[in-house]
């Protein structure tokens, strides 16, 4: 008997036969049973800020924190805030999507 076909008729705790799962379904439902997906995404916004902004915006932006869906973003001089400000609609969509989630629902420039 192959380790595949092994695998497929290991019994688990209660002693029932279940089909293997793929890794990214697994983790997927441990953090949802463990109650940290908006956690998750909540970090995912702020770690991939960079990527979604380009290098130009996050030259001069450091995200500071996420509290009750407000994105805090420290920004190094007034007119860039200036100009963020105005584009804080598509930034966040932008981030959004990213999150595959309506996590921000606004970002406050300081």
């Amino acid at each position: 008997m192959t380790a595949e076909r092994a695998a497929k008729r290991r019994p688990d705790a209660q002693g029932k036969k279940h089909p293997p799962v793929h890794v990214g379904a697994a983790l997927a439902e441990l953090v949802a049973s463990l109650g940290i997906d908006g956690t998750l995404r909540r970090y995912a916004v702020v770690a991939g800020w960079a990527e979604v902004v380009g290098d130009q915006i996050a030259k001069v932006t450091t995200p500071q924190r996420m509290e009750n869906g407000v994105l805090f973003v420290s920004v190094k001089t007034a007119p860039w805030r200036a100009e963020l400000t105005m584009k804080r609609l598509e930034i966040m969509r932008k981030l959004n999507a990213a999150a595959g989630a309506q996590v921000v629902r606004d970002i406050r420039f300081r």
